[in-house]
C-alpha cells in the first residue's frame, strides 16, 4: 500500500525542521518538490528516488506525487509549513482516494517573529501580496481590512520584479490606521543561510531592502521595541 505525506519543511535547515517531517522523508521511497527545497534536504535523501521541477510546478508535481503515491510511499515537500501557501490544499483538491497525511511546519511568519522577539503575540494574519493566484484589488481590500482590525500584519511575497509597487502602495493603505511610529520589520533568509534584519517604523520604512526572500512584519497599536525586540503586548498586567 503507498502513502503520500506532505511536509512543511520550515525555513529551510534541518535545524528546524520536525522529527515527524524528519522521519516521514527517511520512511519515503520518493521524495517530490521544487529544486531548490530539494536542495535544503540533500542530507536526509540518501539514494532515494527523486522527483523534481522548476518554478511554477506545483501542479505537475502535485499530480505527479499523488500517481506515485498508488503503491510508493511518497512526500511531497514544501518550505515553511504545508497547509500556508503549501502544498495541501492542491493534493487534497487533485486527490481521489489516495491516502494522504498532511505534516506541518515552521510557517516564515513564525520564523521571522522568533529572530525579532516577540511581534505575533496577539492577534495576526498572513497576507500574500502575490497576485499569482489572487486578484491585486483584493489583497488590497483585505491589507485595508486587516488594517483596520489592528491586526499584526505578515507579509509573504511582498516584493518582486514584476510588482515593484504593491508593498509600498499596501504600506500607504496601512500608514491610513496606523500611527507613523508602529514598528515594522524585515527578516530575509529567516533561520537560514544570509539572514537580515531590519527594524523600522512606518516613518522610516526603506521598502528598497526588500525581495522575495523577505517577510515584512507590521506591528499592531500596540506594538513596540525594547532593547532592540520587537513586542506586541498580550495583555499581560505588567
Amino acid at each position: 500500500m503507498g502513502k503520500l505525506y506532505v511536509i512543511g519543511i520550515g525555513p529551510g535547515g534541518l535545524d528546524h525542521m520536525t522529527l515527524r517531517a524528519m522521519n516521514a522523508i527517511k520512511e519515503s521511497d520518493i521524495v517530490v518538490g521544487y529544486n531548490k527545497y530539494i536542495d535544503m534536504i540533500k542530507p536526509l535523501l540518501g539514494d532515494k528516488e527523486i522527483f523534481s521541477t522548476g518554478m511554477k510546478g506545483e501542479e505537475e508535481r502535485c499530480k505527479k506525487a499523488l500517481e506515485l503515491s498508488h503503491n510508493k510511499v511518497v512526500s511531497v515537500v514544501s518550505t515553511g509549513d504545508s497547509g500556508i501557501y503549501g502544498m495541501a490544499g492542491l493534493i487534497l483538491q487533485l486527490r481521489v482516494d489516495e491516502e494522504v497525511e498532511v505534516i506541518p511546519g515552521v510557517t516564515a511568519s513564525s520564523a521571522a517573529a522568533s529572530v525579532l522577539g516577540a511581534p505575533l503575540m496577539h492577534d495576526n494574519c498572513n497576507i500574500s501580496l502575490s497576485d499569482l493566484m489572487t486578484p491585486y484589488e483584493l489583497i488590497q481590500q483585505r491589507v485595508n481590512l486587516a488594517a483596520e482590525g489592528d491586526f499584526v500584519i505578515s507579509l509573504y511575497n511582498p516584493k518582486s520584479k514584476g510588482r515593484p509597487h504593491y508593498l509600498g502602495e499596501c504600506i500607504n493603505i496601512i500608514k491610513t490606521h496606523r500611527d507613523g511610529t508602529t514598528p515594522i520589520a524585515v527578516v530575509k533568509n529567516a533561520l537560514r543561510d544570509g539572514q537580515e534584519v531590519s527594524i523600522f517604523t512606518l516613518d522610516t520604512f526603506d521598502e528598497s531592502i526588500v525581495d522575495m526572500m523577505s517577510i515584512v512584519i507590521i506591528g499592531n497599536s500596540q506594538s513596540y521595541v525594547k532593547d532592540g525586540k520587537f513586542i506586541t503586548p498580550r495583555g499581560y498586567k505588567v
